[in-house]
């Protein structure tokens, strides 16, 4: 028997407002791993209050646990384990032809971990 794979493929976005400029401005295209793991500064989409999310995951440790906009005037989202899931992390961000890639992983050599819970 066969098992689809199709679930680790990349797959792109587009940002559709301004929450997270200047680094991904409205319309730019961003590409997505899907993954339950991630560091503490990751792009990342998301699901918390029954929404799903385009934002900074910040970890402090513990359960200090929340998603950041980049642009002031949009409210962090607090994140309770449990509550929340990463469903998958920002490689790569297209504007036009320029195209920047990210490593959402492992900061400063740490290991990765998973972080919130089904």
């Amino acid at each position: 028997m066969s098992k689809d794979c199709s679930y680790n493929e990349l797959y792109p976005l587009q940002v559709l407002d301004d929450s997270m400029a200047p680094e991904f401005p409205e319309k730019c295209v961003i590409v997505i791993e899907p993954s339950e793991i991630c560091a503490t500064g990751a792009y990342v989409v998301a699901e918390a209050r029954g929404e799903r999310w385009f934002r900074q995951y910040v970890s402090e440790g513990g359960s200090g646990k929340r998603l950041v906009a980049l642009k002031a005037g949009y409210p962090d989202i607090e994140l309770s384990d449990g509550e929340f899931k990463i469903i998958g992390v920002v490689v790569q961000r297209n504007i036009g032809r320029e195209i920047k890639h990210y490593h959402p992983y492992v900061p400063n050599g740490a290991a990765p971990r998973p972080v919130g819970q089904h």
